[in-house]
C-alpha cells in the first residue's frame, strides 16, 4: 500500500481544510528552486521526476488514510469526503532528468488547484531533493574517476531503504556503472556488481582454500585480496592462476584498505610479471572524490571503483537549500519577500544559451517569452496525466545526462569551485514583473 498520500506535513491537511471551506479553489502555480548551492558544487543535476510523477499519478487516499485524519481532529466530514475523492488534475512542467541546473533556476512548476499544488509539496521536495543532491555527488565522483568505472556500495550507510534503492538510480544517471544492491537493479533495470566479502575468506580453512573454493562456483570473479595481507593475496591469486592453468578465469582482484595508490602499483607489477595482464584492479574503501581524483591523477592502475558512505550520503553536502514556493495565484503575481528568502512570480521558462556546443549562459524568463537558446522546462504532467513520449527509459536518461554534462565549460566540471561561476540571468520581462509585483504585494 503506497502512503504518499500521507507524505505531507501536518499544515499541508490544515491548509487544504482552510482552502476547501473558504472556496479557495483557483489555479496556482508553485515553483521549485535551489536557493543557494551547496559548497563545493558548480552545478547540480536534476533527478527523481520520474518517481515523483509516478507518485502523484497513483496518488489515492485509502479508508484507512481518511479513518486516520479524521482521529487528529482537524477536518470536517465534508473536508474528509473531499479528501476520498481526491484526484491531481493539474499541470507539471520541469527540466529533464540528467539536465545540470543553477541556483534559483525552476526545476519543476506544477500548476494545478491550489489544494491539489499544496498537498504534494513535501512529495516534490522530498523526492526531487533526494536524487538530486545524490546524482550530482556522484557527478563529481564520476569525474574524478577519470574515466575508470565506478560502483555504487553505499546502500547500507545509506539513509533508509528508499534513500539507498533510490540513490542508487541517482548514480547511475550521473554515470555511476552499476549497484550493489539488487533491490535497486530490480527496481529500475540496473546493472548489479558484487562478489564477496571478508567473511567467506575468513570462513574458510585459508585464504588459499577460499579463493579456489569461490572461482570453482563463480569462475569469473573478482577476488577480495586484503582480509589478511594484501601482497600475500595477490600472490595467492597467481598461485591459483599457476594451478588452473587455462581455466583461470577471475576477472578482477580487490583492494579495500591500505595504501591504495601503492598497493595497485605492486599489485599490476604481480599480476602482470605472472602475464595476467587482463585482470582489473578493484579499489574500495572510504573513497570520495577528493580521494579518487589523487589516484587518478597520479596515474594509479585501478581500473575500477567501489564507492560507499561518502556518496551514499552525500557527506559533505547532504542537503540542499531547496524551495517549492507558490509564485501565481487568481491570474496574479505572488513572491516572498522574506530577507535571503525572495522568489520570483509568475509563471517561468529557462533559456540556456550555447555557443560552439558550449553552455555559455541561462536567462529565467516569464512563461511564454521566446529568447535566444533552448528551452529547459517541458510539459511532463498535463491534466494529472503523463505526457505521451517524454522518456523514463534509465538508459535514455543516463545518455541525456551524460551529454549534458558535456556541454557544459570545462571549469564547471572539475572538482574545485572556478573563479566565475556560470552566469544566470533574468529576462528584462520578468525583472519587469517581480517589481511590478513586490510593488502591489507592498502597498
Amino acid at each position: 500500500m503506497s502512503s504518499s498520500a500521507l507524505f505531507a506535513d501536518l499544515y499541508e491537511f490544515t491548509m487544504l481544510r482552510a482552502y476547501f471551506e473558504l472556496g479557495m479553489n483557483a489555479k496556482a502555480t508553485f515553483s521549485l528552486f535551489v536557493r543557494t548551492m551547496p559548497p563545493h558544487r558548480n552545478f547540480l543535476i536534476a533527478a527523481g521526476l520520474n518517481d515523483l510523477l509516478h507518485e502523484i499519478e497513483h496518488l489515492r487516499f485509502e479508508p484507512q488514510h481518511i479513518d486516520y485524519l479524521g482521529s487528529l481532529k482537524i477536518s470536517s466530514q465534508p473536508f474528509l469526503d473531499w479528501l476520498s475523492d481526491f484526484r491531481f488534475s493539474g499541470d507539471i512542467h520541469a527540466i529533464r532528468e540528467g539536465t545540470p541546473f543553477f541556483q534559483n533556476e525552476p526545476i519543476l512548476e506544477v500548476v494545478a488547484p491550489i489544494a491539489e499544488a499544496q498537498l504534494i509539496e513535501t512529495l516534490v521536495l522530498n523526492q526531487i531533493g533526494l536524487q538530486t543532491i545524490l546524482a550530482s555527488k556522484a557527478a563529481r565522483v564520476v569525474a574524478a574517476a577519470r574515466g575508470a568505472s565506478v560502483v555504487d556500495f553505499g546502500a547500507r550507510r545509506a539513509q533508509g531503504v528508499d534513500a539507498a534503492i533510490k540513490g542508487a538510480r541517482a548514480f547511475y544517471i550521473a554515470g555511476v556503472e552499476s549497484t550493489s544492491n539488487v533491490a535497486a537493479g530490480r527496481a529500475y533495470g540496473l546493472p548489479v556488481a558484487g562478489t564477496m566479502a571478508h567473511s567467506f575468506v575468513e570462513a574458510c580453512a585459508s585464504e588459499m582454500d577460499a579463493f579456489q573454493s569461490f572461482s570453482e562456483v563463480f569462475p569469473e570473479t573478482t577476488l577480495l585480496v586484503d582480509t589478511y595481507d594484501a601482497i600475500e593475496g595477490i600472490k595467492n591469486v597467481v598461485a591459483l592462476a599457476k594451478a588452473l592453468g587455462t581455466n583461470f578465469k577471475v576477472r578482477a582482484v580487490r583492494l579495500d584498505s591500505g595504501d591504495l595508490d601503492m598497493l595497485s602499483r605492486q599489485t599490476r607489477r604481480i599480476l602482470d610479471e605472472a602475464g595476467l595482464t587482463d585482470v582489473q584492479i578493484v579499489a574500495s574503501g572510504g573513497l570520495e572524490e577528493t580521494k579518487i581524483d589523487a589516484l587518478t591523477s597520479r596515474g594509479a592502475p585501478i581500473d575500477v571503483f567501489g564507492v560507499g558512505t561518502d556518496m551514499a550520503v552525500s557527506s559533505d553536502a547532504p542537503a540542499l537549500d531547496i524551495a517549492y514556493k507558490l509564485t501565481e495565484y487568481a491570474g496574479k503575481g505572488r513572491m516572498k519577500l522574506s530577507a535571503g528568502k525572495q522568489s520570483l512570480p509568475g509563471r517561468k521558462q529557462v533559456f540556456r544559451e550555447f555557443r560552439d556546443g558550449v553552455a555559455v549562459r541561462d536567462v529565467i524568463a516569464r512563461e511564454g517569452e521566446t529568447l535566444p537558446g533552448v528551452p529547459l522546462l517541458q510539459p511532463f504532467m498535463l491534466s494529472g496525466r503523463r505526457v505521451a513520449g517524454q522518456t523514463c527509459d534509465i538508459s535514455q536518461i543516463r545518455n541525456y545526462a551524460k551529454e549534458q554534462l558535456a556541454a557544459l565549460p570545462p571549469h564547471l566540471r572539475m572538482l574545485q569551485s572556478p573563479e566565475a561561476r556560470y552566469d544566470v540571468a533574468i529576462s528584462d520581462a520578468l525583472a519587469s514583473y517581480e517589481r511590478e509585483t513586490r510593488a502591489r504585494l507592498i502597498d
